[in-house]
C-alpha cells in the first residue's frame, strides 16, 4: 500500500540526489550514501517510517 505522494516523491527524489552529490562534490563524505534511502521510497512509493506514525500523504483510494 502506497503512502507517499506525488510531491513527497519528487522531494525525496531531489534530497537524494542532493546527498548523493555530496559524496563527489563539498565534504566528499561516504555519509552522502544515504541519499539512496529518499530515493528508494520515492520509487517504491511506500515509507516506513509513515506506517509507524500513521502519516500518508498520498491520496486515499477510492474503491
Amino acid at each position: 500500500m502506497m503512502n507517499v505522494g506525488s510531491v513527497d516523491r519528487l522531494i525525496r527524489v531531489l534530497v537524494g540526489l542532493a546527498l548523493i552529490a555530496l559524496v563527489f562534490w563539498g565534504p566528499k563524505s561516504p555519509w552522502g550514501w544515504i541519499g539512496v534511502l529518499p530515493i528508494v521510497t520515492a520509487i517504491v512509493g511506500w515509507c516506513p517510517a509513515y506506517t509507524l506514525f500513521g502519516i500518508r500523504t498520498c491520496p486515499a483510494r477510492k474503491h
